[in-house]
């Protein structure tokens, strides 16, 4: 009897989890946008800027929405750890991709970023969420700018969910904005991804 009661309440308390991957060049935000998410949604100070280092491996970050548990993995961008990402395709539910639109520069190459993640066939089918980050900075390139640059592979996305937003990071405009976005895409992929349960 009482396995049957511990079964029926373990079954009756499970917890929906899924795995969202933060990548994109390094220098982007990604760890700030991740300290930005558990400012907002676990109550704790965001790291100030200056102690912030940049990624060597993966940061983590859990983080409760109603019945679910979202898990923020925040890897490096540096150009040696990009092959490590694919790792972590057939295990994620969705990717965030974070665009320094400061950096003019590098918009190219992380155009040339951005199509290798789009066309692993382990990425397929997952929601893509990018985000124009450190639109608080003077000259920062609009969104609009950078989806005329993505524009050209824009079509090999094929029928996913994908977004673009702006955000701040640093000031965390947007952040609830694209973390909302994000759920509601969660929550529509459970088909294709289901959520693992805990």
């Amino acid at each position: 009897m009482y396995t049957l009661l511990s079964g029926t309440y373990k079954y009756l308390t499970r917890r929906e989890e899924y795995y969202v991957m933060i990548i994109g060049l390094d220098n982007a935000g990604k760890t700030t946008l991740l300290e930005r998410i558990k400012a907002l949604f676990l109550g704790v100070p965001a790291l100030p800027p200056e102690k912030i280092a940049p990624t060597v491996g993966l940061n983590i970050c859990k983080v409760d929405i109603k019945s679910a548990r979202i898990n923020f993995w925040d890897l490096g961008g540096q150009r040696d750890l990009h092959s490590i990402w694919a790792n972590y395709y057939t295990e994620c539910h969705a990717i965030v991709f974070v665009v320094d639109s400061t950096d003019k520069a590098r918009i190219e190459e992380c155009k040339e970023t951005f199509e290798k993640i789009i066309m692993n066939d382990n990425a397929e089918g997952l929601p893509i969420l990018m985000l124009a980050n450190k639109q608080d900075i003077e000259g920062a390139l609009r969104v609009e700018e950078i989806k005329e640059v993505f524009n050209q592979i824009a079509l090999k996305l094929g029928a996913r969910d994908s977004r673009v937003l702006p955000i701040s990071a640093l000031e965390g405009h947007g952040v609830q904005e694209a973390v909302d976005w994000l759920f509601l895409r969660l929550q529509r992929n459970k088909i294709n991804r289901p959520p693992v349960f805990q």
